[in-house]
């Protein structure tokens, strides 16, 4: 089993303990506000085992239907986690307005403190997992989870925040318009999430950046040619696709050429990890000097 489908699975397992936590402390407490928090634990769940899904599908190699390989099942993945946590967001509003309508106090509150807590510590660690991981290996799925559950991380300190004054307070207002605020902060990771997930899909232009690197690598492995133009490229998952069009002298020996592909491809991949790489190779009449990759 890879290491990405190991994390998924142990995605899994921490969002089911931390839902039982969360939902003990909702239970104990009758707290409006922590109920919206076990609400967003449960979407962890059902996220997790789709971005478990999502990872086995985008695994697989290639194959005569899929020649690019799998690799977009992983935004399909964080798109639908990001639909539900938009969905979570208008039940934990519903719950807020009808907590506001009917007040009421919170019954022992240290204990569901406590529960939260616990649940949000084991969150946070998990986070910064997902969130590493994720960056190293340019997965969508780990990445989106990662942010999904510092997010939830964030939420829980802003509601034991609150919570905690309600005791002290009084202000039995506190809890549902706390639990309104956790809705509020939703919808917004939602959106990021989905936002930067059908960019994904749509084949999104890379970072900038990045495109800066890859002319970069062309320029400095392509000795013997003369340019390369219309360099594209996108990111799909953990794989990188690259092409481009190679303008070398027109008596240069086909071998010759293929030599110099073959050096700018190994360089790429080094700097890029996983790589597709297509390079057309055309003769010297072809070049086209503006926003070229003028080569020395």
């Amino acid at each position: 089993m890879s290491q990405v489908l190991r994390l998924g699975w142990a995605s899994l397992a921490v969002s089911a303990v931390a839902l039982a936590l969360k939902y003990a402390a909702y239970v104990a407490t009758g707290s409006v506000a922590l109920y919206s928090d076990a609400i967003e634990c449960i979407i962890n769940v059902v996220a997790a085992l789709g971005g478990l899904l999502a990872l086995s599908v985008s695994a697989r190699p290639a194959d005569a239907n899929h020649p690019y390989g799998h690799y977009k099942a992983e935004y399909l993945s964080a798109v639908v986690e990001g639909a539900l946590v938009l969905l979570t967001a208008f039940a934990i509003g519903r719950q807020a307005w009808f907590g506001l309508q009917h007040p009421h106090v919170p019954t022992a509150p240290a204990q569901g403190i406590a529960l939260n807590a616990a649940a949000s510590a084991l969150n946070w660690v998990w986070a910064l997992v997902l969130s590493r991981v994720g960056r190293r290996r340019r997965s969508p799925a780990l990445a989106a989870a990662g942010r999904h559950v510092m997010s939830d991380v964030w939420t829980s300190a802003a509601v034991l925040a609150g919570f905690t004054l309600v005791p002290l307070t009084g202000w039995l207002w506190l809890d549902p318009l706390l639990a309104a605020l956790i809705a509020i902060n939703i919808l917004r990771v939602g959106y990021e999430m989905v936002r930067s997930s059908i960019g994904g899909l749509m084949d999104e232009v890379t970072d900038p950046h990045a495109v800066e690197d890859i002319r970069r690598v062309i320029a400095e492995n392509a000795e013997g040619a003369i340019e390369a133009h219309d360099v594209r490229t996108r990111c799909v998952g953990s794989m990188t696709f690259v092409e481009f069009h190679l303008v070398v002298p027109a008596q240069m020996a086909v071998q010759t050429a293929h030599e110099i592909c073959d050096r700018i491809e190994t360089a790429l991949r080094r700097d890029l990890g996983d790589a597709l790489i297509n390079i057309h190779v055309e003769p010297e009449q072809k070049a086209k000097r503006e926003g070229a990759v003028v080569l020395p």
